[in-house]
């Protein structure tokens, strides 16, 4: 069993802007202009809600890109490792799902070809300083997949004032 109760998954943590452009800068850039075909959450069954510990998984024709956020300031990125049509297995404390359509405002960017992606550095003086974001934007809209403080938020629209962007690609 891999982590996150996904079959032989195992996340590489990074800490910090400069570590998770040299690792994924380039390759994340890279899907510029690909469209999102899929956009799939982790589902609690028993809550009926997403399961925010659990992966996010974006596939842009084909290039699937697997975010999880950890502690205060750690993410991992990973590509192409994660078969949705596997089950999940995170014991008898959870029945979880993947599930896709959900939020509206994430499945609403389907179809759309991806315009530009951004690492978002939190500037903010409180526990979550240097966390690092990733913004993926959209002709008509924009998700950032974020650090809750130990798991994973999402936020549509522009990103708070307290970030720093750094625009990856041309």
């Amino acid at each position: 069993m891999g982590e996150f109760g996904i079959s032989g998954y195992k996340p590489v943590w990074l800490r910090g802007h400069s570590a998770i452009t040299a690792a994924h800068g380039r390759r994340l850039a890279m899907l510029e202009g690909r469209r999102l075909t899929r956009a799939l959450l982790v589902w609690d069954l028993d809550d009926d809600k997403w399961f925010t510990d659990g992966l996010v998984l974006l596939d842009f024709e084909g290039e699937q890109v697997e975010i999880v956020h950890m502690r205060f300031d750690e993410i991992s990125i990973t590509w192409n490792t994660v078969d949705p049509a596997q089950p999940l297995d995170w014991g008898e404390e959870f029945r979880l799902t993947w599930r896709d359509g959900v939020p509206g405002e994430l499945a609403a960017l389907k179809g759309q070809r991806l315009q530009a992606v951004e690492l978002l550095e939190w500037t903010g003086a409180d526990m979550a300083l240097g966390m690092v974001a990733v913004g993926f934007v959209f002709p008509n809209g924009r998700v950032t997949i974020y650090n809750a403080l130990d798991e994973n938020g999402m936020k549509f629209g522009p990103p708070d004032h307290r970030y720093t962007r750094q625009k990856l690609g041309a």
